[in-house]
């Protein structure tokens, strides 16, 4: 069983669509809303992919 949530741009960089696909199956997946987030950034600055524990995240 997979113990995170990971999206992953579809063009390399995740667009606003797939953030709120992102966030939905998190929530969809009961992911406690205070978990942090991790992301991988281009060098540019722009989301390549996001990722969250489905368990409460002891950060």
């Amino acid at each position: 069983m997979p113990t995170t949530l990971r999206a992953v741009g579809a063009d390399k960089d995740l667009t606003l669509d797939e953030l709120a696909d992102f966030v939905k199956a998190a929530r969809d997946a009961g992911v406690p809303g205070d978990n942090v987030l991790r992301a991988a950034l281009s060098t540019t600055g722009k989301i390549k992919e996001v990722e969250t524990s489905l368990s409460r995240d002891d950060r």
